[in-house]
C-alpha cells in the first residue's frame, strides 16, 4: 500500500473542493496512485481526510457512489438563514421524483399511474432543469415511451450513496398508514 504524505491529503482535499460532483474510488486511486503503479487504500485516504474536518464546518460526505465536501448538518439551519433559503420542490414535483427514484426507468405515464394523478409537463421540465432527472433510452413497448431515471445530482441532493438507499415503497406505504395518510401519494395535489 502507499503511504500517504501530508501532500496526497491536501491533493485529496483540493479534488473533493474542486470537483463538480463526487469524487469517485477510480479518481482519487488515478489521482493518488495510478501514475507510480501504487494502490491506494482509497477508504483509509477518506477515513483520513474527514478526520481533519471532525468538528470542523465542513465533512467528507459519502454521495453519489463517491464522497463530497459539505456543509456540516448541525451548520446547514443556520447558513440556510444567511444566504437565503432555498426554494423547495413543490409537493408534485417531489411526488413525480418519488415515483421516478422508485421505480426507475419508468415512463411519464407510468408516473401518472403511480401517483393517480396527471403529470404537468412543467413539472418533468423542473426536474430536468434541476438535474435530477434524465432520460433513460425508450420504452420498448407501442409509441416507444420515453423512459426517465434519476441522475447523480438526485443523489447528492438527497445526500445518498446509491439508489440502494432509497426506502422501499412497501416500507413507505406502511410509513404513510401507521401516521394516518390514508391512501395514494396523489391525492392531494396534481401537477
Amino acid at each position: 500500500m502507499h503511504e500517504l504524505s501530508e501532500d496526497d491529503l491536501r491533493l485529496v482535499e483540493a479534488l473533493l473542493l474542486a470537483s463538480p460532483g463526487p469524487v469517485t474510488p477510480a479518481q482519487l486511486q488515478h489521482a493518488l496512485g495510478d501514475e507510480l503503479g501504487l494502490l491506494v487504500d482509497v477508504p483509509a485516504v477518506i477515513a483520513a481526510v474527514a478526520e481533519r474536518y471532525r468538528g470542523r464546518g465542513i465533512e467528507v460526505a459519502a454521495a453519489g457512489g463517491g464522497w463530497r465536501l459539505r456543509t456540516a448538518p448541525d451548520l446547514a439551519p443556520r447558513l440556510a438563514g444567511l444566504l437565503g433559503r432555498e426554494r423547495p420542490l413543490p409537493r408534485a414535483a417531489l411526488e413525480v421524483l418519488a415515483a421516478i427514484a422508485l421505480h426507475q426507468p419508468v415512463t411519464r405515464a407510468e408516473v401518472t399511474e403511480l401517483r393517480q394523478a396527471a403529470v404537468a409537463q412543467a413539472t418533468f421540465d423542473l426536474l430536468v432543469d434541476l438535474g435530477l432527472i434524465a432520460p433513460a433510452g425508450q420504452d420498448a413497448g407501442p409509441g416507444r415511451a420515453q423512459l426517465w431515471r434519476t441522475t447523480t445530482v438526485f443523489l447528492e441532493h438527497f445526500g445518498l450513496r446509491s439508489l440502494a438507499d432509497l426506502p422501499r415503497a412497501d416500507h413507505l406505504a406502511a410509513l404513510a398508514r401507521a401516521r394516518g395518510q390514508g391512501g395514494g401519494p396523489g391525492e392531494s395535489s396534481a401537477g
